[in-house]
């Protein structure tokens, strides 16, 4: 039987993100994904992971940048996508990866990547 997981930067737009998860969970998901989470804290994310039953199974790595702020701006910044690829740009990848380790150990995330 297929399992499927929202996908929570497109589905239920309508809806501030946070209050998105119980959404999911009210239409029977048990799973969910999504991009950019940086503007939010981890341990708000992982109590809204448990407080609505859910798993987290996907989530993206930053796009380069050392904290909320400037990942958040660089990862809308369409030119910015191949950065952590670009020489030098290594010192502003490691910090997000970093904090994006944190929030999969936080999350019990299933896939990395």
């Amino acid at each position: 039987m297929p399992q499927f997981a929202a996908n929570l930067s497109v589905f239920y737009t309508d809806l501030p993100f946070l209050q998105r998860f119980e959404a999911a969970a009210k239409d029977g998901f048990k799973a969910v994904g999504y991009l950019f989470f940086y503007a939010f804290k981890p341990l708000e994310l992982a109590a809204r992971l448990a407080g609505n039953g859910l798993h987290q199974v996907l989530f993206n790595a930053p796009p380069g940048g050392v904290d909320a702020a400037t990942i958040e701006k660089v990862g809308t910044m369409a030119a910015a996508r191949a950065r952590p690829a670009c020489r030098g740009a290594r010192r502003n990848f490691k910090p997000g990866l970093s904090w994006r380790c944190a929030m999969h150990r936080l999350c019990s995330a299933h896939a990395f990547m």
